[in-house]
């Protein structure tokens, strides 16, 4: 059996009989392939080549011919290929923005008109438009013609000056004598000082504070107040005439005790109660205030600003330190808000801890207006809110009865609680998860805040939470979000009697009964989710309760 297996061919070592050939099997039918149908690119078959030839190659040795049909010796003739892309130049501009956006960082377009569309790639706007200024990366202009302009449109996306008027000259010299560079500006930043160093003679006394260094020697150095910053007139001047095409603009008015504030016009020196019109900016679409008691005290500074900004639609606010005047006078304003704004962000307290107490400032404000209602009066001409400070039930509750379900568009609302507002109640009205009166008022506004799903049918992003930096749980601080139907954070039966009748199709992630507290191997206490390094998503109200008796009891 061996031996009829090994022939001459097979085994060339053992020469033998060769076995007999083989008759072709019987082909009743010949194999018909299928008409190829007239969408595809070549409809016919290629009968140019009738058998696979092959060049010459090293890997076959010297041995290894090529096919001698007559038909493709055409075909033998080594065929020219196309040489190496060896120029930068010669590569895709989308590519050469690859590898730019690789060594530069990720770049946010400067017409997004959401705030929170680019949260979630970015930390806020002070930063989205930033790139970095290493010398190394500068000197890349220098690479080809492409890459100077691809290099310059990044390094000036985002530019940051100071609102002095020498400082503001100079950048007009510059924009002046380099007019290409003007259009690259996308977002300006404009900051006012509020300290100016005044430096003295040569320090050679023997005090304890320390000299400043300056290019003349060390010298002792005292902090007043800036005597040559530019007026808001000046600053809107200079980005019409040098910034046409910038569409971030940021204010930032600085915070220090008893900081003057900025003047909008020269001729506030004389008369603090003058008022004209600002030069407007067609371009800009998102206006970012920062410090803003030092920009805007009254509501008609509010309203110089923004009737000098037509095309906005966002405005993110935020204030240094919480006072009294900046929630009464954002309750002023807030009703006249322009409705050609639809994402608005602010911010009037940004202390992320726990009170004991409502502090004194806030019994100003309970006694003049209710920001709650202000605020829900805004609400109806909005796509996106965030807002951060102190709110209540009062808020959803308010605006269920002002909204239109046929015209409202509102699709987002991102609240961060300071504390619930608890009209008549300061003496147990602090916050924390161990104050249950916070937590019973917490509750309370989830449910206004779910029941008005009823209304916002648009709604489909809905986060309330409370931080405590100092809280002995941080797990534990109270959330609510509502992402697409998707439910986790703190519930009781109320919650969820309230989530089925207003939107059935929305549920919880899970239910869970217990905080699961343990004590880790330092004696503190951590919660323990039922999947390792998990976040805790499910948080029973009732449970706080238990945990203030127990740590009472502690």
């Amino acid at each position: 059996m061996v031996t009829g297996l090994l022939n001459t061919t097979s085994n060339p070592v053992s020469p033998g009989s060769s076995s007999p050939p083989r008759e072709p099997p019987n082909k009743p039918n010949e194999f018909i392939p299928p008409t190829r149908p007239s969408s595809t690119p070549f409809p016919h078959p290629d009968h140019r080549h009738s058998k696979p030839c092959y060049l010459g190659d090293s890997r076959y040795g010297s041995d290894w011919l090529p096919c001698s049909d007559s038909s493709t010796s055409l075909d033998d003739e080594p065929k020219t290929l196309p040489p190496p892309i060896t120029n930068l130049d010669s590569l895709p501009i989308e590519v050469q923005e690859a590898i730019l956006d690789h060594l530069f960082g990720y770049r946010v377009s400067a017409t997004s008109r959401s705030a929170m569309s680019v949260s979630c790639v970015t930390r806020s706007w002070g930063t989205a438009l930033r790139h970095s200024r290493r010398k190394e990366l500068t000197e890349l202009a220098r690479v080809s013609e492409i890459w100077r302009v691809l290099v310059q449109q990044r390094l000036y996306r985002h530019v940051k000056l100071k609102a002095t008027i020498d400082c503001l000259e100079d950048a007009m010299l510059h924009f002046t004598k380099y007019q290409h560079l003007q259009s690259y500006v996308k977002h300006i930043e404009i900051w006012f000082p509020v300290f100016q160093p005044t430096y003295g003679p040569v320090a050679l006394s023997n005090t304890l504070s320390l000299p400043t260094v300056t290019m003349e020697g060390l010298t002792n150095a005292t902090y007043t107040l800036p005597g040559n910053n530019c007026t808001l007139e000046e600053v809107f001047l200079f980005v019409s005439q040098a910034l046409p095409q910038a569409r971030v603009l940021t204010l930032e008015g600085g915070e220090r005790r008893k900081a003057p504030q900025v003047l909008h016009f020269q001729e506030q020196r004389i008369n603090p109660g003058f008022r004209k019109a600002l030069p407007v900016l067609e371009s800009v679409q998102t206006l970012v205030t920062r410090g803003q008691w030092n920009l805007t005290r009254q509501e008609e500074d509010f309203a110089t600003i923004l009737e000098s900004l037509p095309s906005l639609a966002e405005w993110q606010s935020s204030y240094s330190k919480p006072k009294s005047k900046s929630y009464i006078t954002m309750s002023d304003f807030l009703p006249r808000l322009p409705h050609h704004i639809s994402n608005l962000s602010l911010c009037l307290e940004s202390d992320y801890r726990r009170e004991a107490v409502v502090p004194a400032f806030y019994s100003k404000v309970v006694r003049k207006t209710h920001i709650c209602i202000q605020m829900a009066e805004a609400l109806l001409n909005l796509e996106n809110f965030a807002y951060t400070g102190r709110i209540c039930h009062h808020f959803f509750e308010v605006a269920m009865q002002l909204a239109d379900p046929r015209t409202t568009k509102l699709k987002s609302i991102d609240l961060t609680i300071k504390n619930c507002c608890r009209i008549g109640d300061f003496q147990e009205s602090g916050s924390g998860i161990q104050d249950m009166g916070f937590i019973d008022a917490f509750e309370r506004l989830v449910i206004a805040g779910i029941r008005s799903l009823e209304k916002f049918k648009e709604l489909t992003y809905l986060r309330i939470r409370f931080v405590d930096l100092d809280s002995i749980l941080p797990p534990l601080n109270p959330f609510f979000i509502l992402r697409n139907n998707v439910c986790a954070g703190v519930w009781s039966d109320r919650i969820l009697m309230e989530l089925a009748r207003v939107r059935p199709r929305a549920s919880f992630m899970e239910l869970s009964e217990s905080f699961d507290i343990v004590y880790n191997k330092d004696g503190r206490m951590v919660i323990a989710p039922e999947h390792p390094r998990s976040r805790v998503t499910s948080l029973k109200l009732a449970n706080y309760r238990s945990l203030t008796t127990g740590m009472a009891m502690s």
